[in-house]
């Protein structure tokens, strides 16, 4: 069964989170970026803990829908982070990448392969979707900065693209030859810290990394094609056409 975590444990945690931030203090490293990341994700996952369990609850898939809407206009705002000065030309492109691709294999995942019922299952369709969005964000604002990075050294378009597209590719493939050997990600935990047998919970992980890999593929290669108008115009102008 899982372990209710008791708060005074949970607050060990902070010693060695505090011990980092020592260290970056000690090296001259500015920690007002961290500190703050810290701190926003304690109230964001407090605040989202009581949301969830409002929408667990649900018996109409409109609040899932709204969610759905907020992860995706979220994720892939902060997907162009990399690139800030193209972030409002390029996020509509961003974001339709995003919904296509996160999307369809999200609507694959829970209606294909789980049989999801009813189709807005809120325990299936979140946790997956947030799975699915956050990755494919990190992916689209990795291979924004690597596309840029390329094109200002003056590579042409499409050996720039394919190079944007690898990098963006780079963490689940790494991911992909570790598991199992290096790590038990969060999927295959979490469900053998619940009881459930290593064999069944091996079938989720092997479903969630497959989930990961084609998301990003597709969500990264839909954004570098909608947005070559802009990356064209933008390089033509600095003698990159």
């Amino acid at each position: 069964m899982a372990v209710l975590i008791p708060l005074p444990r949970l607050a060990l945690m902070l010693v060695p989170t505090a011990m980092v931030i020592g260290l970056m203090l000690y090296h001259h490293v500015p920690t007002k970026g961290y500190l703050w990341a810290l701190g926003r994700m304690v109230v964001q996952l407090l605040l989202v803990g009581y949301v969830l369990v409002y929408l667990f609850l649900a018996e109409s898939a409109w609040p899932i829908l709204g969610v759905m809407v907020v992860m995706t206009t979220v994720a892939a705002w902060i997907s162009l982070r990399t690139v800030p000065a193209y972030r409002r030309r390029m996020y509509g492109h961003a974001l339709l990448a995003l919904v296509l691709g996160g999307g369809s294999i999200l609507l694959l995942v829970t209606q294909g392969v789980l049989g999801a019922r009813p189709w807005y299952h809120p325990q299936t369709v979140i946790p997956l979707g947030g799975m699915i969005f956050a990755n494919v964000m990190n992916g689209i604002s990795l291979a924004a900065d690597r596309l840029q990075v390329e094109l200002e050294r003056g590579t042409p378009w499409l050996p720039a693209r394919g190079v944007a597209l690898n990098t963006a590719l780079i963490p689940i493939t790494n991911a992909l030859l570790s598991v199992g050997l290096v790590s038990l990600p969060g999927m295959m935990t979490g469900q053998i810290l619940a009881g459930v047998s290593p064999l069944i919970a091996v079938r989720y992980q092997i479903m969630v990394m497959l989930m990961i890999f084609s998301a990003i593929g597709l969500s990264v290669w839909g954004f570098l094609w909608l947005s070559q108008g802009v990356w064209k115009e933008i390089f033509a102008l600095h003698g990159n056409g």
